[in-house]
């Protein structure tokens, strides 16, 4: 017989008008339908549901959860073996920022001012503020710079985690594109692209396209940025650049 859309409903903790518009777009249909037309969930379904809502959770869009779920190459053993991977991943950033909120909390509480390196170092290796001269050195005359500058000098360190865990978001999921074999110049990995250009926008200063090119450049050819970028998965800089490249092309199409 199957569950009713209220039954998997009340399991799944969404509401009935989510699994109508899964249904909608394709990325949920039930196994089955009742004569009078109501939607039948099998086991089957709730398996692919559990996957769906564990992606959403991670912060995929629905549009790249239904291209790696309708992948005929990648079992139910492989989603959960992914997620746990990523899930853990979350969890470990996730206690690193529970921790570093907490110590600016208790710091403000009792008026303590944090030194450049507490406030930091949620950051761990990647230190912001590393390359401070020769980024300063290099770009200094620039109104990027001078932009970035002004935006970062008011930034708290729960606004720091913010921007560290957005960052890390679009890395994670763009490796996944990377290993799930979607080709760099997919709408998803371009999607992906132009997320990491509005970032940089929302942070630090306006990232034309322009700007983008050149940035992807330098994850190749700076081979700090390339260690940095391929922690997240081997060449996975190179796939970054070549999304970024075809993005900027789409762009001014």
């Amino acid at each position: 017989m199957g569950y009713s859309v209220g039954q998997v409903a009340k399991f799944a903790g969404v509401t009935v008008r989510t699994l109508h518009h899964y249904d909608e777009i394709g990325l949920l249909s039930p196994s089955g339908r009742t004569r009078a037309g109501y939607r039948r969930y099998d086991d089957a379904d709730l398996e692919r549901l559990q996957s769906l809502l564990f992606y959403r959770e991670l912060g995929f869009p629905l549009e790249e959860i239904a291209a790696i779920l309708g992948d005929p190459d990648v079992d139910a053993t492989a989603h959960l073996r992914r997620q746990r991977e990523l899930l853990l991943h979350r969890i470990g950033r996730l206690q690193d920022m529970v921790a570093a909120v907490e110590f600016a909390m208790e710091a403000r509480q009792v008026g303590v001012q944090m030194t450049p390196e507490e406030r930091f170092e949620v950051f761990g290796e990647h230190d912001p503020a590393r390359y401070e001269d020769e980024v300063r050195e290099r770009w200094g005359d620039t109104d990027a710079y001078r932009e970035s500058e002004r935006r970062t000098r008011s930034y708290t360190k729960e606004d720091w985690l913010v921007i560290k865990g957005q960052a890390a978001s679009i890395n994670q999921r763009l490796a996944l594109a990377m290993t799930s074999g979607i080709p760099a110049g997919d709408p998803q990995a371009m999607d992906l692209a132009e997320e990491h250009r509005q970032h940089i926008t929302r942070w630090y200063y306006d990232c034309t396209y322009e700007i983008h090119r050149g940035l992807a450049e330098m994850y190749v050819a700076d081979p700090r940025f390339t260690a940095t970028i391929d922690a997240d998965g081997a060449g996975l800089s190179v796939y970054v650049r070549a999304a970024i490249l075809a993005n900027a092309e789409r762009a001014e199409r």
